[in-house]
């Protein structure tokens, strides 16, 4: 364990500043300053011996937490990255982007606030970057079998490493010009900048994996010819197509979904020419929903320079603390304040869309809304409570509903489930042979954590199955937790 008493004698909880709102406004690097080595060590040192520690029931990943705060505190910080990397792939990513589910299940969660592991995590591999404690890790043999990796994003690249390192020969297809999917397009860098990510695949490319950009499995090769050229499949595309809003005025021009807004941001943010970007400079921006994508959409519009940015839920505001029905070590529901809300705008519960209004031209100028009320369980709008809401660009963040089918169709059919998410068994596999899924894809949207979890644990599958194991029959459903998170 770490200090003995170190959750008595440091009982508050610390978290790295921000930088100014008005600064970071005129950039786009990553909020967060860096983090104070002597913060950094009293709070790994508050990580409290209680027998059983429920931040591994937390993370999906069963990231060994209380052995790596341990190591922090102690100043191993070799050791620390060591264990921290013998269960996670990509620390970097869950250190800044996921929403540390471990936190919500720590033990000193109970009576006071909880240790700050994502921030520990987070100062782990920095350090080790900066050492140069990131090597290769490149396998000692070869075992002659190779295995195709559709889709780039944090599921993909776990898979590919993991494989790789066994000694099989992996090639990752990604049908955007550069790797990396949601991580690469989706993240905008004030976030997590792509430095980050690019160190990574630095990395697995010295360790043997090959990436081959701009290629859509479906169009430019086959599913069948990719079947037949590798000796197993796993589809990591996942969850892309965006929930949309069915509602009067809806083809109004200036109404777009999230991503294609953040992967044009992104796109210009590299250096690239984007013709005709969606842009919220000058404009009153309205962005539906209120999950980490509509914050990004905030964010980016700051950024931008928009004349206003507004965010609707049509559901309640969360409250502050843990509800008595999400208790402790269930991760509550909480009212959330990120940087991006932290950085302008106004946030606005209870409001239910009712129409889009567009100007002479067809452009929209303004959204009709009213209140939201539940009736039946259905959340509907309240009569006599509409009013309008100015808008020259609205953003639509408002989930996502499965794969992509067009031509797993055509060349691949592969039953879905009632999510939208290519059935498997609790072994990864689908109805075809060789052919498995990964994260997203498999489970529907979820966190990156779940997706590196995932990744790993159909690399696993994948390995018994080209090795010649026999593969217990499994029942088709989306939703198992991996069956391993640990190497193999």
């Amino acid at each position: 364990m770490a200090d003995p008493r170190g959750f008595i004698n440091v009982p508050e909880r610390e978290l790295p500043p921000r930088r100014p709102v008005p600064i970071r406004l005129m950039d786009w690097r990553e909020v967060y300053e860096q983090g104070d080595q002597a913060v950094l060590k009293r709070q790994a040192g508050r990580c409290m011996d209680c027998g059983v520690a429920f931040c591994h029931h937390g993370c999906p990943l069963g990231n060994l937490i209380p052995e790596w705060n341990d190591l922090t505190w102690r100043g191993e910080g070799r050791q620390a990255i060591e264990r921290l990397h013998a269960t996670n792939n990509f620390p970097e990513f869950t250190g800044k982007l996921c929403p540390a589910p471990c936190e919500s299940s720590c033990v000193l969660g109970i009576n006071q606030p909880p240790v700050t592991i994502k921030q520990v995590e987070a100062s782990i591999i920095e350090q080790a970057w900066q050492n140069g404690w990131v090597e290769p890790a490149p396998p000692e043999r070869l075992t002659g079998k190779t295995v195709a990796v559709v889709g780039s994003g944090p599921a993909g690249l776990a898979a590919a490493q993991q494989l790789t390192r066994v000694g099989h020969t992996v090639a990752v297809f990604e049908r955007d010009d550069r790797i990396g999917g949601l991580l690469r397009y989706g993240i905008p860098d004030f976030k997590m900048e792509k430095r980050h990510l690019d160190a990574r695949l630095t990395q697995m490319q010295a360790e043997g994996t090959r990436f081959r950009a701009g290629v859509e499995i479906g169009r430019d090769i086959a599913w069948d010819e990719l079947r037949r050229r590798y000796d197993a499949v796993v589809i990591a595309t996942g969850a892309p197509v965006p929930r949309d809003l069915p509602i009067p005025g809806r083809d109004a021009l200036g109404i777009h979904f999230a991503m294609e807004y953040l992967t044009q941001s992104n796109h210009v943010q590299a250096g690239d020419a984007v013709a005709e970007q969606i842009s919220a400079e000058g404009k009153h921006v309205v962005v539906l929903g209120g999950g980490d994508t509509g914050a990004d959409c905030i964010g980016t519009a700051h950024r931008q320079g928009a004349l206003s940015v507004t965010n609707l839920a049509i559901g309640v505001q969360p409250p502050s603390e843990r509800p008595e029905h999400q208790p402790w070590p269930v991760q509550p529901t909480l009212f959330e304040v990120q940087s991006a809300h932290e950085e302008g705008g106004e946030r606005m519960f209870l409001a239910s869309t009712v129409e889009f209004l567009s100007n002479e031209v067809g452009e929209v100028r303004a959204l009709r809304v009213a209140e939201t009320e539940y009736v039946d369980g259905r959340r509907i709008p309240k009569e006599g409570t509409e009013r309008e809401i100015p808008a020259d660009l609205v953003l639509l963040a408002l989930g996502f509903t499965g794969v992509e089918r067009r031509t797993l169709d055509e060349q691949l059919p592969l039953p879905l489930d009632e999510r939208g998410s290519v059935a498997r068994g609790a072994d990864y596999t689908t109805s075809e042979s060789g052919v498995f899924v990964a994260g997203d894809a498999g489970r529907g949207a979820s966190l990156i954590v779940w997706a590196i979890a995932e990744g790993r644990a159909v690399a696993a599958q994948v390995d018994r199955f080209l090795q010649g194991d026999t593969l217990l029959p499994a029942p088709v459903t989306a939703h198992d937790r991996p069956l391993t998170a640990a190497p193999f």
